[in-house]
């Protein structure tokens, strides 16, 4: 599970930067408010990575995926965007915890098999 749901941060994180960039663009927002959002989103995108596996981390990864797709109020195109990250959010943790399962039961099995052996 780690793998894929550090696979869609670290994509989220390029996202929230170009997000940042088009946001510069806009009359009502002033760059030092728009980077450090963008700067705080970038930083927890990649903190998260590490904390995948830790109590929480999947709910801050929820979290961030609310604010992706709340940030479509600034840039409407993060509307789109954050639900297609948040859908890979979603198989991220879906199919990585199936792959975990599968994987324990593989090594499961060869100790048995060994032990048998």
């Amino acid at each position: 599970m780690r793998t894929l749901c550090a696979s869609t941060l670290i994509g989220e994180f390029f996202v929230i930067g170009f997000a940042g960039l088009v946001a510069m663009k806009l009359d009502d927002a002033s760059m030092t408010v728009v980077w450090t959002v963008c700067g705080i989103g970038m930083v927890l995108s990649v903190l998260l990575c590490g904390m995948i596996t830790r109590p929480g981390g999947v709910q801050l990864g929820w979290a961030l995926q609310v604010a992706l797709v709340l940030s479509g109020f600034v840039v409407p195109t993060m509307f789109i965007l954050g639900l297609a990250f948040g859908g890979l959010w979603w198989a991220s943790i879906h199919y990585g915890r199936k792959i975990d399962a599968a994987k324990a039961d593989w090594a499961a099995r060869q100790e048995a098999e060994e032990a048998t052996a």
